[in-house]
């Protein structure tokens, strides 16, 4: 299980993160949501090991983050954050392999370049490996970073579960590719995967979800089963929104319509 109890976190006299707790257990899939500055990319950070909480601690199947080595985590636990890109000229396929450094002395083996080759393939990006990545379009590239990412916490580990941490990564996809990636992480989680993503869109998340966390000036104000969070009087106080709960959707999950800014309107 990746774990989190009481994280802090200042810029300068600002904190961003108010006493968080956190867990993400294998095979579930954990949806992080929140206003524009909520703390959400900070948490993922402290959560990844990017950034050091001033306190509190994060904990990767028992071991505190820090307690392993850089290589063994990197096979653990996966990060693709909200901006990332490349000016060298990589082939799209030599990114997505970046993904495999962990696995290997130095050099992509069989292995590699199966693995490789089959989540290129996943993610509908195998059309374009040969491609110069800076020649692609922006949700292209996405989807390339994204297999990166798969292909990275691909394997079973004896070391323990496997995580996936994404920021915004439907943010580039169009519509169909959003819904491909959401049914993949599904299939990721079934294959005991921790997969923890924040996104935007309330009803993509509901959709796909097993639990929903609210974050709201750094501080966790809801968490907990779809149904249970995603409700009008939650989105109101996170959001600012007035909603409405239309009826059930996909996997019995509320389908969330809106009316106004809550906030202009008061």
């Amino acid at each position: 299980m990746l774990t989190a109890t009481q994280l802090e976190y200042f810029a300068g006299n600002t904190r961003l993160v108010d006493a968080v707790d956190f867990r993400l257990a294998p095979g579930e899939c954990v949806a992080l949501m929140g206003p524009n500055g909520a703390g959400k990319s900070t948490l993922l950070k402290l959560l990844s090991g990017d950034l050091k909480p001033r306190t509190g601690s994060v904990s990767l199947n028992g071991r505190l983050l820090g307690a392993w080595r850089q290589h063994e985590r990197a096979r653990l636990r996966a990060v693709l954050p909200q901006h990332l890109d490349l000016a060298f000229p990589f082939t799209a396929f030599e990114v997505a392999m970046l993904g495999r450094i962990p696995h290997h002395a130095g050099a992509p083996g069989p292995r590699d370049h199966a693995v490789v080759n089959e989540v290129m393939a996943l993610l509908d990006a195998d059309g374009f490996a040969d491609r110069p990545y800076t020649r692609l379009s922006g949700g292209e590239r996405a989807r390339v970073q994204l297999a990166r990412v798969f292909a990275q916490i691909w394997d079973e580990r004896p070391e323990g579960p496997r995580y996936l941490l994404l920021d915004e990564p439907t943010a580039p996809l169009d519509i169909a590719h959003q819904l491909e990636l959401m049914a993949h992480l599904r299939r990721l989680a079934a294959r005991n995967i921790g997969v923890l993503i924040i996104v935007h869109d309330l009803n993509l998340a509901a959709a796909h979800a097993d639990r929903i966390m609210l974050l709201r000036d750094g501080r966790v104000l809801h968490s907990g089963a779809v149904a249970e969070v995603l409700t009008c009087d939650t989105l109101r106080e996170v959001f600012d929104v007035n909603a409405r709960v239309l009826e059930t959707g996909a996997r019995g999950a509320p389908l969330i319509g809106f009316d106004s800014c809550a906030r202009r309107a008061a």
